[in-house]
């Protein structure tokens, strides 16, 4: 790793100098009479001394574990001493006749010694102890790469993971509304008369119903791939809105007609309280759709058999209209009624549960998106309130 070297390297001096600079204005002048004053000692006593920007070498400064620029440190002949502050010179001219002292009694050391020094001892050339730092910031900036690497991994882990999981779910998911839709072609098929134009053997009720079993599951398996695609774009993809005046009560009621053969096969009962007088609210019909339909399937799905669903609007506000959608299921613990909008979040009884742990975050970017909040409470005798606000239509 290159490192800013005012002199030449020698290789044999035993005396090994780092002077850690940066570049705020203050502190230049301060430099500058710093490494005017080593010129000076240099000409008189041989010594290494290599000048580093922290700027362009932030890791070597956190290596030496500084608080404070300009610095200046004796990294041989050992021990190591660091010298900062604002009295740098001053400092420096009472420590310097010490630092000498200490070279020439490591010299006297060295005469005893053999030529060959292990390259791993405390005891090695000067030239090994300054290529040393240089080693040490290249071993710190792999560390965080390795770091860096292991985040990416673990995050590519729980992506494939998460994709098996989805992939195993939707085969089992699309199942059901995909067998459905195709029994009610079928049979429409089967009875239609290409020559009249009519169904024979179905009545006109049954005709329709068939239809409306077709529309509605093949719109059940657009919502399950829009949510998967919506979600798959990530939290920090704008989600686009195309907000109008809107009725969110009215467009509640058609949600839950919609839903209405899942309600009705658990023999749960759904009670409404929207005020007539429910102000309009300014907001993407599709995107709360969406919103609604996965808050209430939710509530379907954890409500028991025979339980009850509510459905309430609150103008809570001259700006905010609020909608609530409740149930008589397990309820939400309380130290994961944040967590449960995060992105694959799900808890831990739900794991052998159909789903993907992506319809709540999903509901959350949409009502972001709208300026508004959502969030849940959970009541004493069981079950989940979700609530969430949207922006009321200007008059």
């Amino acid at each position: 790793m290159p490192v800013s070297q005012d002199q030449p390297s020698y290789s044999e001096a035993p005396l090994q100098l780092l002077l850690f600079v940066d570049g705020r204005p203050k502190s230049r002048q301060q430099v500058q009479r710093i490494r005017a004053y080593l010129t000076e000692l240099q000409a008189g006593y041989q010594f290494e001394l290599q000048i580093i920007d922290v700027g362009q070498q932030p890791h070597l400064a956190e290596h030496f574990k500084l608080v404070a620029t300009p610095a200046l440190i004796k990294i041989h002949p050992e021990p190591r001493q660091i010298i900062a502050g604002s009295n740098i010179i001053a400092q420096l001219k009472n420590w310097w006749p010490r630092w000498q002292a200490g070279v020439d009694t490591y010299l006297k050391l060295q005469e005893g010694l053999q030529e060959r020094i292990d390259d791993n001892s405390r005891l090695a050339s000067p030239k090994s102890t300054i290529s040393s730092v240089a080693v040490s910031a290249e071993l710190i900036r792999l560390s965080d790469e390795i770091f860096r690497l292991k985040q990416e991994q673990e995050k590519l882990q729980e992506q494939l993971q998460f994709k098996d999981r989805v992939i195993a779910m939707l085969a089992h998911d699309l199942r059901n509304p995909l067998t459905a839709a195709a029994i009610a072609i079928e049979t429409l098929q089967s009875n239609y008369n290409t020559e009249t134009g009519e169904f024979q053997r179905l009545k006109p009720a049954m005709t329709a119903h068939l239809l409306k079993q077709a529309r509605s599951q093949t719109k059940t398996i657009d919502r399950m791939i829009t949510d998967l695609l919506q979600v798959g774009r990530g939290n920090d993809t704008e989600l686009p809105i195309v907000p109008q005046k809107m009725q969110i009560g009215k467009l509640c009621l058609d949600v839950l007609e919609e839903l209405r053969d899942r309600y009705n096969a658990k023999s749960q009962k759904i009670e409404t309280d929207i005020p007539k007088d429910l102000p309009y609210v300014y907001a993407d019909p599709e995107r709360i759709q969406q919103v609604l339909v996965n808050l209430l399937d939710n509530a379907i799905k954890y409500t028991p058999a025979g339980g009850k669903i509510s459905v309430a609007g609150l103008h809570r506000t001259t700006q905010k209209v609020q909608f609530s959608i409740g149930d008589t299921g397990p309820g939400i613990p309380y130290e994961n009624r944040d967590r449960i909008f995060e992105n694959h979040f799900r808890l831990q009884r739900d794991e052998g549960t159909e789903g993907y742990g992506i319809g709540l975050c999903l509901c959350q970017r949409i009502i972001r998106a709208h300026y508004g909040q959502i969030w849940v409470d959970s009541v004493p005798n069981g079950g989940a309130w979700f609530h969430f606000t949207l922006p009321v239509y200007p008059s």
